[in-house]
């Protein structure tokens, strides 16, 4: 497989699994790396038609039976020729399948292994089923996202599976592929979404420790606490994103809101009259609608911007400019990120179909004895009746 990404060359075994390890191994397939997926016979997607699950674009897949007896061995043998194998299984599971590291690194001891869980390698809860909402649940995350005297509001699964997760598990590959090429040594990328998702908050944990970040939700500068960094509802029953935070900004802001003259409106930073405030941004966003406010405000310092959908973001003017969602294959999808000036990364193939490509890829990967796999039941081609 042709790519032009900064990791070109750089090979790459995923272990089929769901959410996380799949969106770290399509972030490292997008920039150029070789990746692999090993899938099984007989798994039910749970992510809608796999000619549609855009976390194994620009991947190849084999159908490998961990079951059958000669089924770990593929796995090894793959190993034999990677740099970096990802799997999100619970703890144990790989070592009793025959592929944990030590198994690998008795065939590559430079094999960077990482582990993609919600709990760890280790911890009371180490073994436990669990999903996002969970592990964010236990990190002071979850509670801090919400508007006062409200419940805690679920980000999606962004903040704990793919940023807490799939993008630490990614950094983490790489730093330990660095080490690997100084010392010759692998290593355990233990990357836990517990983890992961506390790390993304350092910032927020530093401003608790400070006294300026409050415990309750709804009323702090970034939870929608300040009038001036929430959303507001346009005349359509549409939103506008609103967050002019530093004082030149916010001056922008209210002139082009048009309230700038008013008597008698509270300044930026009074707080105590923040919900006078926000009553009358309320008032005034609600005479419009969203698209004429959009035209109000578009490539002005007021931080302010339309709150768009999925199927409408692609058409925004700044959006279709930088190509950050395109097409391809009938299917509207983000771009690779982020961009480099010498290395581009870039779509080379849509969603990879289980076992689609268990013949070439095994070729590529220095299989001489393919036919004999397929005989004996170890890998599996694609059915396409």
């Amino acid at each position: 497989m042709v790519s032009t990404g900064p990791l070109a060359g750089v090979r790459v075994v995923e272990l089929a699994g769901i959410g996380p390890a799949p969106f770290c191994a399509m972030h490292l397939a997008d920039l150029g790396a070789d990746v692999v997926r090993v899938d099984r016979p007989g798994l039910i997607p749970v992510a809608g038609p796999p000619d549609r699950d855009l976390l194994n674009r620009n991947k190849r897949s084999v159908m490998v039976d961990l079951k059958n007896d000669r089924g770990a061995e593929v796995v090894l043998r793959l190993a034999e020729q990677a740099h970096v194998l990802i799997e999100g299984f619970r703890p144990g599971v790989a070592e009793r399948l025959g592929i944990g590291p030590e198994q690998c690194w008795e065939r590559n001891p430079k094999l960077v292994y990482g582990r993609m869980t919600g709990w760890g390698q280790e911890g009371p809860l180490a073994h436990s089923a669990g999903h996002d909402i969970a592990y964010i649940g236990i990190t002071g995350v979850l509670h801090a996202i919400g508007r006062a005297d409200g419940p805690p509001q679920v980000p999606l699964n962004l903040v704990g599976d793919f940023g807490g997760g799939s993008l630490y598990l990614a950094v983490g590959v790489l730093s330990a592929l660095r080490h690997a090429e100084q010392t010759g040594k692998g290593q355990v990328v233990d990357a836990a979404i517990v983890d992961g998702a506390a790390h993304l908050a350092t910032m927020i944990y530093g401003l608790a420790s400070a006294g300026v970040w409050q415990p309750q939700r709804g009323v702090n500068l970034l939870d929608t606490g300040a009038p001036f960094y929430d959303v507001y509802e346009t005349s359509d029953g549409e939103y506008m994103a609103v967050g002019p935070l530093e004082p030149q900004f916010y001056k922008e802001f209210v002139r082009l809101l048009g309230i700038d003259g008013e008597g008698g409106l509270p300044t930026q930073f009074e707080i105590p009259r923040w919900p006078e405030l926000r009553k009358r941004f309320a008032e005034v966003f609600a005479t419009r609608t969203r698209g004429e406010w959009a035209a109000v405000f578009e490539g002005t310092d007021a931080c302010v911007a339309p709150i768009l959908s999925l199927t409408e973001a692609a058409g925004h003017p700044h959006i279709a400019a930088r190509g950050t969602l395109v097409e391809r294959g009938g299917l509207v999808q983000p771009a690779p990120a982020p961009r480099f000036t010498e290395t581009p990364a870039q779509l080379r193939t849509p969603p990879a179909l289980p076992g689609q490509h268990t013949r070439n890829a095994l070729a590529d990967w220095g299989f001489q004895d393919i036919d004999e796999l397929l005989a004996h039941g170890a890998v599996q081609e694609r059915n396409e009746t």
